[in-house]
């Protein structure tokens, strides 16, 4: 007998369905399962994707469960994407490099992790934003997790520099040292005439931070003014899909590149290495388009 799971059109749950899942403290904010779906149907696999909140706690415990339970694919969201690494069988030589993984492939209890996010940055930058590179200087803002897979994949690009600035710039310099083998990379502190300079030098500015993120949306991540009006301004966050920083800048002129597309493309990746098929990449973002432009409901009302 075929089960229709509630809430995902279309979607039958049967004794052959596979499970993928993302984890995360928080996840209820997630778009991933309503993206992953989608990519499902349109390509005719019999899975069926859910989020699961997992505390740093419980961490170990599921990763049994995966392996009981025969889950084939789990992403990895905040705060698990460090600590993930211990649990696992073997960890891909780039997202060791890193330090972070984002995509775990579970083949027959042989537990796999990947980190997709900085190449799914990278793919949506140069198809939105700026096609070249190499021989740019980039502004890197934030030096956590979110940061070691986008300048893992920055550098690999061959920019002329690279600059991280964080408010605690003994963090940046850890990320500097990590990295420096694969390129020209700096690190200073947010605040002060050197950070100033290096954005205003930059062809490109990425904000990896969460200022900015549904709810904060009125928060700036760094001085507007200091932007060159030919720079690209760019954002990890995805919702509001264009951030009070990125409006600015914007109107000062510069091109601006939003998260969504990295959002669809680490997806992407993801579900390439768990089916071995090409994602429905086109149908990934239409679906989570529709996701984040649907009416919020009321305050204090169900969900």
């Amino acid at each position: 007998m075929d089960t229709k799971l509630e809430g995902i059109p279309g979607l039958l749950v049967d004794s052959s369905t596979t499970l993928y899942g993302v984890i995360g403290d928080p996840i209820r904010q997630s778009k991933s399962p309503v993206m992953m779906n989608r990519a499902f149907r349109e390509t005719g696999v019999n899975g069926v994707y859910a989020a699961f909140h997992v505390t740093p706690d419980r961490l170990g415990d599921f990763w049994l469960g995966v392996r009981a339970m025969g889950v084939r694919g789990v992403n990895v969201t905040i705060p698990h994407k460090l600590d993930v690494m211990k649990h696992l069988d073997y960890v891909d030589e780039g997202a060791r490099l890193i330090g972070a993984v984002n995509t775990v492939v579970n083949n027959g209890g042989m537990l796999t992790g990947y980190n997709t996010d900085g190449l799914g940055y990278v793919r949506s930058l140069k198809e939105e934003a700026i096609p070249e590179l190499k021989g740019k200087r980039i502004a890197v803002i934030g030096a956590g997790g979110a940061a070691r897979g986008i300048l893992y994949a920055l550098l690999g690009e061959e920019p002329e520099l690279v600059t991280v600035l964080n408010r605690t710039e003994e963090r940046a310099r850890e990320l500097a040292i990590v990295f420096a083998n694969r390129g020209n990379i700096e690190a200073l502190p947010t605040a002060g005439l050197a950070a100033d300079e290096a954005i205003r030098n930059a062809d490109l500015v990425v904000n990896t931070t969460s200022i900015g993120m549904y709810p904060y949306v009125d928060d700036l991540p760094v001085d507007v003014s200091l932007l060159r009006p030919d720079a690209v301004a760019s954002d990890l966050i995805y919702n509001p899909l264009e951030t009070a920083w990125l409006a600015r800048a914007r109107e000062r002129g510069c091109r601006t590149h939003g998260g969504l597309g990295m959002f669809i493309y680490q997806g992407a990746y993801a579900f390439e290495y768990w089916t071995g098929l090409a994602a429905p990449a086109k149908a990934m973002r239409e679906t989570v388009l529709q996701a984040l432009l649907a009416p919020r409901p009321a305050e204090g009302a169900n969900p």
